[in-house]
């Protein structure tokens, strides 16, 4: 075969590998949406806060530091010491944890029973905090986040395909490791939604406040629990994302990638999620190799609101989603 066709494949590969970058953003948006119902607006800015933390707590660097230096005159950064990676990512998971305690205690108690939009609009808000917070308690510039993960082109895939094909993939290693994450976490999120008693109890929350509660299912609880969840999952995609291309402010706006990602997989489907991040990453990347040049490239930054919107019209619930039907 030409070296046409596997350079194809190759594009091919990579993007089924950023779609899973893309889905990982993704989950967490479809575990808030299956307990509460409401689009979570916050999920890419909480994987913007837990990768500032991990990078801050490894780095041993002073919370509030710039903020405490204007204060009194010091001259405080670090704490002198470096923390490793795996304990540093239990204390960020801890962290994102308490972080949901106080979301649900202090924002969500307050709105239950509230219309959707409403919700939204809270998340809109949160959004917003936490960035500001996320620049007050660790600064802004761009921060380098190495927990160890590999990275680089696998020198293995590419000898193998070489001597295969006569043509050598180029693929990251760094993206192998979050396809195994992905896959896992998947795994583990279906076992837990579809046969853990909390998994019930988040589907019942979802389909009505009010039924829930009077079974006797605590809604602060289930609240707090997703939110933890989706605070671990958001961490974990912060790490991949940061250790790809660092640990910035804009990487709030994967947020947005994410939600092609959800249009195709449908909000309430974990599995979907993946299955949509797959689609996404593969399709941008082929439609850019095969029609970008004949129309002046740049189509990844729109290919996917474009089939997004065709699936909006034709399959609104997305390939897994649960399709609603209102009788009146």
């Amino acid at each position: 075969m030409p070296d046409t066709v596997y350079y194809a494949l190759e594009v091919m590969l990579n993007g089924l590998m950023s779609g899973v970058m893309y889905a990982l953003v993704a989950l967490g948006f479809v575990l808030i949406f299956k307990a509460s119902g409401i689009f979570n607006y916050a999920q890419g800015v909480l994987a913007l806060f837990a990768a500032l933390t991990l990078v801050g707590i490894m780095d041993g660097q002073i919370p509030f530091a710039h903020l405490i230096n204007a204060l009194f005159g010091t001259n405080l950064h670090h704490f002198g010491f470096k923390v490793p990676a795996l304990i540093a990512i239990l204390i960020t998971a801890g962290v994102m944890t308490l972080l949901a305690v106080l979301v649900e205690r202090y924002v969500l108690k307050h709105l239950v029973n509230q219309e959707p939009i409403i919700l939204f609009m809270a998340t809109i808000g949160l959004a917003y905090f936490l960035e500001g917070l996320g620049d007050a308690m660790w600064g802004s510039d761009i921060k380098t986040l190495d927990i160890g993960l590999p990275k680089g082109i696998d020198g293995t895939i590419e000898s193998v395909t070489n001597d295969w094909f006569g043509y050598g993939f180029f693929i990251d290693r760094l993206d192998i490791v979050a396809t195994v994450i992905a896959a896992l976490l998947v795994l583990a999120l279906t076992v837990f939604s579809q046969y853990s008693k909390q998994g019930r109890a988040l589907r019942a929350v979802a389909d009505d406040h009010q039924a829930a509660l009077s079974v006797g299912i605590s809604l602060r609880f289930i609240w707090a629990l997703v939110w933890s969840i989706a605070g671990i999952v958001a961490l974990v995609a912060g790490i991949m994302w940061g250790s790809k291309s660092g640990v910035q402010f804009s990487l709030s706006l994967i947020a947005l990638k994410a939600l092609p990602v959800l249009m195709l997989g449908g909000f309430t489907s974990i599995p979907g999620a993946i299955v949509g991040g797959l689609i996404i990453g593969m399709g941008e990347k082929l439609f850019e190799f095969f029609v970008g040049p004949l129309v002046g490239g740049a189509t990844e930054n729109w290919f996917a609101y474009v089939l997004a919107l065709v699936f909006l019209v034709f399959r609104p619930q997305g390939l897994f989603g649960e399709r609603i039907i209102e009788r009146v």
